[in-house]
């Protein structure tokens, strides 16, 4: 019986370790942003979030900005971005603070 626990234990551990997401390291630079033209933000209290280079495991397109309305009050939005790790780019979701 102890054994059959411990290889539960064992198992779930494995499930969720690889359930956890890895940095996919890109090892073709992000191309610049594409300057964007804001429309009017749709009402008070709106952030606008910047477009970005997403790479698709082929080539990167571009994703349009977009206004938001921050989840909480005084949240903070911080942008997407490619941070360089060794000989690629990883890139870090965009989040609110």
């Amino acid at each position: 019986m102890r054994n059959k626990l411990m290889g539960c234990i064992f198992a779930g551990c494995l499930m969720a370790g690889g359930a956890m997401a890895a940095d996919v390291v890109i090892r073709i630079a992000p191309p610049r942003p594409v300057v964007e033209r804001r429309v009017v933000a749709p009402g008070p209290g709106y952030v606008w979030i910047n477009g970005y280079q997403r790479w698709d495991g082929h080539g990167y397109g571009w994703v349009p900005g977009r206004w938001e309305q921050p989840p909480r009050r005084h949240a903070k939005w911080v942008g997407h971005r490619y941070a360089k790790r060794g000989k690629g780019w990883v890139f870090e979701e965009g989040h609110w603070r």
